[in-house]
Parts: structure tokens; C-alpha cells; sequence
């Protein structure tokens, strides 16, 4: 901001700043509507992100609802310059800036790379028929990916004589906070164990078709919670060597192993049968 008003741009930042607040203000407003704990707003040049505490621990429904609802403020201010420069309220340079200003940020923030709204949306809709771990890596790996596209795409400027800097920046910014969150993914899935009595039980209060996990006794209770799918319910069949159904297990006592340490590692057999 201070160097903004040192190059005369002070109030093209300072309206960038004040359309990333009302974008952010969606979110906020989005997420206490389906009363979720927002730690904290941070706001940056190409958007914001809001931290909360419900991490895979509420419907894929709630999640792309407040991760979309941040780019629909953007659509309505893109909708009210029209109507004041049609008007001639305001001047048509600035309506221009302000339109093109918001387009830039609400597509930008629709790119499929974390922590931006397009990551949230592919990341929660890749939960609905991929189990939750897998999903996390998977939308994890292609936000590392794209973020490492940014910034190639950004130096490639320089056959044309010089490196865009704000891409460059904004990649930087997005290959560190992704490979941060790559590096924590054990504590973001255990996050999603943790919660995951809260999920299934309106699930099971209503009534519900449990989705069945069928493994074989030699496997490790690591690698079956692994396959559990968000908003779905498990039964885990577990067969012998003959392919026979030797016992059925809720998901109850997988996660209570899961969180035993001395038992994570174990087989399902060793335990259970």
C-alpha cells in the first residue's frame, strides 16, 4: 500500500484491497450461515483466503456453497458498475477498471489450485465418489503442479523482455502454501477421522445405505480407513483366504485402532478376527 502511494497507484490498490474484502465477506457470511468457526480473514493482492476450523468435517454440499459464494460477490458488483455507468454516476475509465478488476479476481480465484475457491470446489467435489485421502493427495498434487505453471509462465515472459512480476509473486506464493499443506496432509486426514462421528451421524440418524469396504485379513487398519468416502457411511467385510465373509466391522472400532498408535499398523486380522 505504501509503495502504491509512492508510484500514484494508491487508489487502484486500495480498491483492489476493498473488492477482495466484500469477495471474502461472501465467504464469511456463507460459512457463519451454516454456523462454522472462521478464524480468521487474510487478505491478499489476487484474493484472500478464510480460515476455519471445519476441515472435511461438514457436507461437500456447504463446503462448494461457501467456497462459490465469495466469486458471486463479484458478480454483483460487476453487475452494479454496469447499472452506474449506465447511469453516469461513475465515470467510464473507472467503471472499466472496477469490472475488469473484478472479473480478474473472481477468475482467478476459480483456478483448480489450493488455497483459491476453484482448489476448494475440485478438491470437495473429487470427495464424492474418490475416498478422502486419495482426494486430498490428488487435488494436493495438482494445486503443486499448477503453482509450479505459474511461475514457468511467468519467467517465460522474459523472451519478451522482462519476468511478470505479480505472477511470479502470486506462483511463489501458492507453490509454498501448497507444499506446506502437502507436507501436513497426515494431520489434515486425521482431522477428517477426528470429525468423523459429527459427519455420519445425521446420516445414520435419518437412516442411510451403508457403502460397503471389502478387504482381505492381512490388511493394515491404516490402509482401510484410507478408503473411507466423505458423507457415506462404511460396513468393512473382511474375507478369509477362501474369499468367505469371516466378520463385519462398523467403522467404530477402526478408528478407535487407528488412534490406538500400537495398533494402526496392525493387521485387520490380528485384531478382529
Amino acid at each position: 500500500m505504501l509503495l502504491s502511494i509512492i508510484a500514484g497507484y494508491f487508489i487502484e490498490t486500495a480498491t483492489l484491497f476493498a473488492i477482495v474484502l466484500v469477495h471474502e465477506i461472501g465467504h464469511v457470511m456463507a460459512a457463519k450461515n451454516y454456523g462454522w468457526r472462521v478464524k480468521e480473514v487474510q487478505l491478499l493482492p489476487f484474493g484472500g483466503v478464510a480460515v476455519v476450523d471445519e476441515l472435511g468435517s461438514v457436507p461437500v454440499k456447504q463446503e462448494i456453497i461457501v467456497a462459490l459464494a465469495g466469486p458471486l460477490q463479484n458478480v454483483w458488483m460487476i453487475l452494479a458498475a454496469y447499472v452506474l455507468k449506465w447511469a453516469g454516476v461513475i465515470s467510464h475509465d473507472w467503471a472499466t477498471y472496477f469490472i475488469e478488476a473484478n472479473m480478474l479476481i473472481a477468475l482467478f480465484n476459480l483456478l483448480p489450485i489450493l488455497p483459491l475457491d476453484g482448489g476448494k470446489i475440485l478438491q470437495s467435489c473429487l470427495t464424492l465418489w474418490q475416498p478422502y485421502y486419495r482426494a486430498i493427495a490428488l487435488s494436493s498434487a495438482l494445486s503443486l503442479v499448477c503453482s509450479c505453471l505459474l511461475i514457468i509462465l511467468s519467467l517465460l515472459h522474459v523472451l519478451r523482455g522482462g519476468i511478470q512480476m505479480n505472477l511470479l509473486i502470486i506462483g511463489l506464493f501458492l507453490l509454498y502454501s501448497n507444499w506446506y499443506s502437502h507436507k501436513n496432509l497426515t494431520y489434515h486426514f486425521m482431522r477428517f477421522l477426528i470429525n468423523r462421528d459429527t459427519a455420519v451421524a445425521p446420516l445414520i440418524d435419518k437412516g442411510t445405505l451403508a457403502q460397503p469396504i471389502i478387504v482381505n485379513g492381512r490388511m493394515k487398519v491404516s490402509d482401510i480407513v484410507r478408503l473411507f468416502v466423505r458423507d457415506k457411511y462404511h460396513l468393512v467385510y473382511v474375507l478369509d483366504e477362501r474369499g468367505m465373509i469371516r466378520i463385519v466391522l462398523p467403522e467404530k472400532p477402526l478408528l478407535l485402532s487407528y488412534f490406538t498408535e500400537s495398533r494402526r499398523g496392525c493387521a485387520i486380522s490380528e485384531l478382529f478376527m
